[in-house]
């Protein structure tokens, strides 16, 4: 049962709508941050503002109290004017009536000694408000900031006070209350100013994201049109490549480079097929050809000779099916075993003094002082070596050299011989899997054409190079592969032991 779909059903499979949802998404975190900001920046701004006002309403009222008026009730903010000695309030605002403050005023009064408190901010809580009174419901039961001021009976005067209905000794206290109802009301208006822009942005944005994303994805579109209607029959089809230089252009440019590579491969799939189809019908031919002679006139044929064409051509076969299998596996990238620290030198050397030599006047001889040791298969490396040392005595014309030196990080073999060399335009050409040149088109002597392309092959998968030196008179091939560090010469000695069988054996 697949439980990872039905978790991912919410997620639209839109390109757009992701888009646009993603687009919505940080912007809503983005007008969620302003909006808190703005939301505390409103409320401390209108709070100043209140702070301001009750500092300006507070001083008023103490003017008015040295003028011996008693306040009335037409004030910005709610107020009460509390004395020692006096059980209800001085004055007050309307706000304040109805509140059950267990005195006949709601905040309390100063107290009776101690030292003169002027101008001050203080935390004050309202009472709660009597049942049916009027009255403002939002500031019973609440805690609030207040500034106070004192003011002493005895600098008002004896008339003065006794128009407030205070003693000559009394201590009067101012309150304003900082009532926040109107940064409040600000900011629940700001608030929803802010939801509504912010709900009528984030359509907006949406509507662009996904509206943007589809007038850029219409190339796309026309892209994946285009490469569905490829097919094999028809493998040259190319999509357009739009003249924006955009990434949509660039995946344009790879899309095509890529089919162009599809391309070559099924050519070149087709070529081999059709050269390897050639290069068995040959042999196949002239071992059936052989066969119904021989079966035709019976008396008459050489059968020792006969069987030996049969033999021949049977052998040609075994070992063309076995090159095109090691092509097979090294296109498939497939190692062979694990590597291991195989001397070029020593096996160099092996091979030079094993090699089947036609009879003649032709000399193989290894030049290499020392160890050169590199990481690989010990049966791939004498693969290679003697791919590139039987191409060499097939075209020499009395000498072939190997040299196997170190330089560097690099272990470089080079195979010489005294041949007609090869021109400078086919050097990469002789490379390709059954390329033959005109001085070796003979099937006895110029082979399938696979032995350098084989020999390549394995330098690549060995993390090597091989190459044609520009050399005359003969050709000089030249191998470069890594050259193993850490390896003991007795790790390779016993890998020489173990393995010394199979440069004779093939």
């Amino acid at each position: 049962m697949n439980t990872a779909e039905p978790r991912r059903r919410w997620w639209p499979r839109s390109v757009r709508a992701r888009a646009a949802l993603a687009a919505v998404s940080a912007a809503a975190v983005v007008l969620v941050g302003i909006g808190w900001w703005l939301h505390r920046d409103v409320y401390r701004q209108s709070m100043d503002t209140t702070e301001t006002q009750a500092q300006e309403q507070l001083w008023a009222l103490v003017g008015q109290l040295h003028q011996g008026v008693t306040p009335g009730d037409r004030s910005a903010l709610p107020y009460e004017i509390v004395a020692t000695g006096r059980r209800s309030a001085v004055a007050h605002s309307s706000v304040l009536d109805g509140f059950d403050s267990g005195t006949r005023h709601v905040l309390p009064a100063p107290p009776t000694s101690g030292p003169f408190e002027g101008w001050s901010i203080r935390t004050v809580r309202m009472p709660a408000r009597h049942e049916g009174t009027h009255g403002s419901a939002d500031l019973a039961g609440r805690t609030f900031q207040a500034m106070t001021a004192d003011v002493e009976a005895g600098e008002l005067g004896h008339t003065k006070a006794a128009a407030l209905g205070i003693a000559d000794d009394a201590k009067l206290r101012v309150y304003v209350v900082l009532a926040p109802q109107a940064a409040e009301a600000v900011v629940t208006s700001a608030d929803g100013l802010l939801l509504r822009a912010g709900i009528a942005g984030l359509v907006l944005i949406a509507a662009v994201a996904y509206t943007a994303t589809r007038l850029a994805l219409r190339p796309v579109e026309a892209i994946r049109a285009r490469t569905a209607s490829v097919t094999a029959n028809d493998p040259r089809e190319r999509v357009d490549v739009p003249g924006t230089g955009d990434e949509i252009a660039a995946l344009a440019t790879t899309i095509n480079a890529t089919l162009q590579r599809l391309d070559d491969a099924a050519a070149q799939q087709r070529r081999f097929v059709a050269d390897a189809a050639h290069e068995l019908r040959s042999p196949l031919t002239t071992l059936l050809a052989s066969l119904e002679v021989a079966l035709a006139y019976p008396e008459q044929t050489d059968w020792p000779a006969a069987t030996a064409t049969a033999v021949r051509q049977t052998r040609r076969l075994q070992a063309l099916a076995e090159d095109l299998l090691l092509l097979a596996r090294l296109d498939a990238r497939v190692p062979a075993t694990r590597p291991a620290g195989v001397d070029l030198a020593a096996l160099a050397s092996r091979l030079t003094e094993q090699f089947p030599l036609a009879e003649g006047a032709l000399s193989l001889a290894c030049d290499g002082t020392g160890t050169a040791v590199v990481l690989g298969d010990r049966n791939e490396l004498e693969r290679l070596l003697r791919n590139l040392v039987d191409n060499a005595v097939r075209h020499a014309v009395a000498d072939v050299l190997i040299t196997v030196r170190n330089e560097g990080s690099w272990v470089v073999v080079e195979v010489r011989d005294d041949g007609p060399g090869v021109p400078a335009e086919d050097a990469e050409r002789i490379f390709e899997r059954f390329t033959r040149l005109d001085d070796a088109r003979s099937r006895d002597a110029g082979g399938s054409g696979l032995g350098l392309a084989i020999a390549r092959d394995l330098a690549r998968c060995h993390h090597g190079t091989l190459t044609l030196a520009d050399r005359t008179p003969g050709a000089s091939f030249v191998l470069r592969l890594p050259r193993a560090e850490g390896v003991g010469e007795d790790e390779c000695a016993t890998n020489a032991l173990d393995n010394s069988s199979a440069v004779g054996e093939r």
